[in-house]
Formats: C-alpha cells, sequence, structure tokens
C-alpha cells in the first residue's frame, strides 16, 4: 500500500528521473506482495508502479500508487494516491488513500463514491522519524481516519492503529535493516471481528530483515539484490522476499 512503497520490504525498484524534473516514475517488483506484515497478494509476485511529483525543495510530494499481480490473480490490485511532507531532514507526515479496484472488464468500482457508509475508499494518516546518519532508528505511526475501515457493533469506525519500529547498518557493501511493527488494536474486545490487518489480537504483525547490496555486473551497471524475512507473530505466519533492483 502506498505510503509509501518504502514501507514494503523486498522490493525491486525500476527508476526513470530527469536531474531537471520534479517529476520520480518507477515500479517496484516484488516476488511476494507482504505490507506490514500481511499477504496482500495471494501469493503471486507483483508488479507496483508509482509517478510523484515534488514541490520544488517545499518537502511536499504527491504521488500515485499502484499493485498489479503478474499471476493472473484478481487479489492485490491496488490504486492509491498519497500526499507527503517532509521537513527538518527526519520527519514525514502524509495522507494515504488506498483503494482496491476489481480485475474484471467492464467492473464499476465505485471509485468515486465517498459516501462514509459505503466508499471503498480508506484514508490513513501518517507520522514518521526517518532517523538521521548517527542515529539510524526510524519510527513509524498510521491511522485509519476516514472509509473503508469497518465499523463494530454500534456503527463506529475502528481507526485501525499501526506502529512500526526500524533500525538499519551496514556492513562494508551490505546493507542491513530491522523492523517491528504493531496492530495497536484488538479486535476481540473493541470491534467482535477481525481487525483492519487480519489480525485477532493487538499485537506484532510485522517482524524480520532485509539484507541487500549490489551485484556488479560490469563497470557500468550493479544490480542490486535484496531477501527479507518476514514474521508475523500474531498470524503466526513467515514470508521470504527476494528482490532485485533494475
Amino acid at each position: 500500500m502506498a505510503l509509501v512503497a518504502a514501507m514494503l520490504v523486498g522490493s525491486m525498484s525500476i527508476y526513470a528521473q530527469e536531474e531537471s524534473s520534479n517529476f520520480s516514475i518507477g515500479a517496484d517488483m516484488v516476488s511476494r506482495y507482504v505490507w506490514r506484515g500481511v499477504d496482500m497478494g495471494g501469493s503471486s509476485p507483483h508488479i507496483q508502479p508509482y509517478v510523484e511529483y515534488a514541490f520544488g525543495e517545499s518537502g511536499l510530494v504527491l504521488g500515485a500508487w499502484g499493485s498489479q499481480s503478474l499471476g493472473g490473480l484478481a487479489t492485490g490490485a491496488e490504486a492509491d494516491l498519497y500526499l507527503t511532507y517532509s521537513f527538518m531532514d527526519m520527519f514525514t507526515i502524509g495522507m494515504s488513500d488506498y483503494f482496491f479496484p476489481s480485475d474484471q472488464a467492464f467492473s464499476r468500482d465505485g471509485y468515486f463514491n465517498y459516501k462514509k457508509a459505503t466508499t471503498g475508499h480508506t484514508f490513513e494518516a501518517m507520522a514518521s522519524f526517518d532517523g538521521t546518519e548517527s542515529f539510524p532508528v526510524t519510527v513509524l505511526f498510521a491511522m485509519n481516519v476516514y472509509g473503508a475501515d469497518g465499523t463494530d457493533e454500534n456503527g463506529d469506525p475502528y481507526y485501525a492503529k499501526y506502529l512500526e519500529i526500524g533500525y538499519s547498518h551496514s556492513i562494508g557493501a551490505t546493507d542491513i535493516s530491522l523492523f517491528m511493527g504493531a496492530a495497536l488494536d484488538d479486535p476481540k474486545e473493541e470491534q467482535g471481528a477481525e481487525g483492519w490487518y487480519g489480525n485477532n489480537s493487538a499485537g506484532i504483525i510485522n517482524l524480520g530483515t532485509t539484507v541487500s547490496k549490489s551485484l556488479k555486473i560490469s563497470d557500468r551497471f550493479s544490480l542490486p539484490i535484496s531477501t527479507s524475512l518476514i514474521f508475523n507473530p500474531e498470524a503466526e505466519n513467515i514470508y521470504i522476499v527476494f528482490g532485485i533492483t533494475l
């Protein structure tokens, strides 16, 4: 999901940007679409294109991001919009609009329906500390604020919340990142149903590591590769995701 695919682990990026342009375009590819410890794509590889526009040096970025299965499966299709603002070289705030279109031909997905009770959109607000060179620790907090977040027995939104802490370190030419994310809501007590992250209780849903490095092909071309090991302790699941960057 969008905000940004930077939150995804084990991706392949095909990146294109003109030095003088504020536009960035590209596509992530993942061997399996795992988002915050949740399998979103039915174990199929996914291609995830994006386009961004940066408003000069203001720190404001407007973007669109999508995901589509490469296995012909009608699962994990996604079309998101997001707006982020970064400041002080270490903080980011943002809003994402998550939407899951149908893969069926001539389908009517109701994209322009924003009514609270029937919309297919989910709006998420987030804030993050992005770490510094001397203190490479990141903290992300995200909360659904409107839309298809689900409602409890009283008709009130869940306002699903997620917290993640990360740490990165380099050993020679190898980059290592560690992450631990938790769903903060307890559906058993508060919602009477499964949570936004497929969780049955509050707890750690995204725990693991990504190891990445660049494989030198020639003097002008290197091929970054990565492998992620991801556990979801709450759901008792494990995923291994391989990524390549072209």
